[in-house]
């Protein structure tokens, strides 16, 4: 149950942060200046690529390095493809945790390993046998890591992550906002180097000052009927999120949303991109999970019995392909079938700043969201 007065008390709110996950949303802009400081002054700036990769592999443990991948991938388009290398193993602890490059893997790609800790043997191996091949490899990850140390060694390039005090107070979640942004920004400038993607210093100073303005609108002192993310979060509550997207950069930013839904509030969500989501879940919000299914809901004790999960439907949309959008559809079909729909779309500006934007609402909403249900 979502305890909606803890929304508008931000000093409660402060208290339940156990994890940092507030803070983390709130200093994302500074991180991102914080990450592109580190990533100059490792030489990023500097480097003077021969050409593009072929192909650029992205590995490293959990949310993080597939938010990361995905972002990059889309950013990227088809210049060169963005891969990500899913881990094996028996446990998703950093000793068990394992990486392989694929076999045609060799000296025209470019390896990129993300990751909050460091100490996993299987990314210090990675980067071995990456070196073994000829692959050029760049890792953002802790200062001081067991990483770092296996990178130099292969004559790659080591950037310290962004990090902050209370980021090990508690676990890390793979999704938390502060994560992303640490790990992401480097990769950024470094894409840009290579022209894989147009993220000059000046894209990214932007990124952090829309970051920055997100944060003055979601912040929790500022009372939920003037928050979106608040209003999200509230809405949300006691509910199946149908995440819906449209636009190029919108739909890693609802992928993003339904995995932190998942990972730090404990709430499932299901996420496609228009129009294909209209097939996709026009049988999910006809069945039991519509408002409209059960009528003997609005008779039901509010106090003793435990409310129906019903769908609601999040549309996230950023420039729509074309200028073609499938939104008004989406709207009937939701609509149509008495489920209620949440809009979200961000202020003008450039890609990266829209992309932003998007993922730092849909962040804030998932940390109140978890720190209001208790999880």
């Amino acid at each position: 149950m979502l305890d909606e007065s803890l929304l508008d008390a931000p000093e409660r709110l402060t208290e339940a942060d156990r994890r940092g996950l507030l803070r983390g949303a709130a200093e994302a802009g500074a991180r991102v200046r914080t990450a592109a400081r580190l990533a100059a002054e490792a030489g990023v700036g500097t480097l003077k690529p021969d050409g593009r990769p072929r192909a650029v592999l992205i590995a490293g443990p959990g949310a993080a390095a597939t938010h990361a991948a995905d972002l990059l991938g889309t950013l990227a388009g088809a210049g060169s493809p963005v891969t990500r290398l899913a881990p094996t193993g028996v446990a998703p602890a950093a000793g068990a945790l394992r990486w392989e490059l694929p076999g045609w893997a060799g000296s025209v790609d470019l390896l990129l390993i993300a990751t909050p800790d460091g100490a996993e043997p299987g990314l210090s191996l990675l980067a071995e046998q990456a070196y073994r091949r000829g692959c050029t490899v760049v890792a953002v990850a802790p200062a001081r890591s067991p990483l770092s140390e296996s990178v130099n060694a292969s004559h790659g390039l080591f950037i310290p992550m962004a990090t902050a005090p209370y980021d090990h107070d508690e676990p890390l979640a793979g999704s938390a906002p502060g994560v992303l942004w640490a790990l992401l920004t480097p990769l950024l400038a470094l894409l840009d180097r290579t022209a894989l993607l147009d993220a000059p210093p000046e894209a990214v100073e932007k990124v952090a000052d829309r970051l920055d303005g997100i944060a003055e609108r979601c912040g929790p002192a500022i009372v939920t009927y003037s928050n979106p993310a608040k209003t999200l979060a509230s809405e949300l509550a006691d509910s199946l999120p149908v995440v819906w997207t449209e636009g190029t950069s919108a739909g890693p930013a609802g992928r993003r949303f339904a995995a932190a839904l998942a990972e730090l509030s404990g709430t499932p969500a299901v996420v496609a991109e228009l129009p294909e989501a209209l097939a996709a879940h026009g049988a999910l919000l006809a069945g039991q999970l519509a408002a409209g299914a059960d009528p003997d809901d609005f008779f039901r004790d509010r106090v003793e019995e435990a409310p129906a999960l019903h769908a609601r439907v999040v549309l996230l949309r950023d420039r729509p392909i074309g200028g073609l959008t499938a939104a008004p559809s989406a709207r009937d079909l939701a609509l149509g079938h008495d489920t209620p729909i949440s809009e979200l779309e961000p202020e003008a500006g450039g890609e990266l700043e829209t992309l932003a934007e998007l993922i730092a609402i849909t962040d804030f909403a998932a940390v109140y969201l978890a720190l209001a249900s208790g999880a």
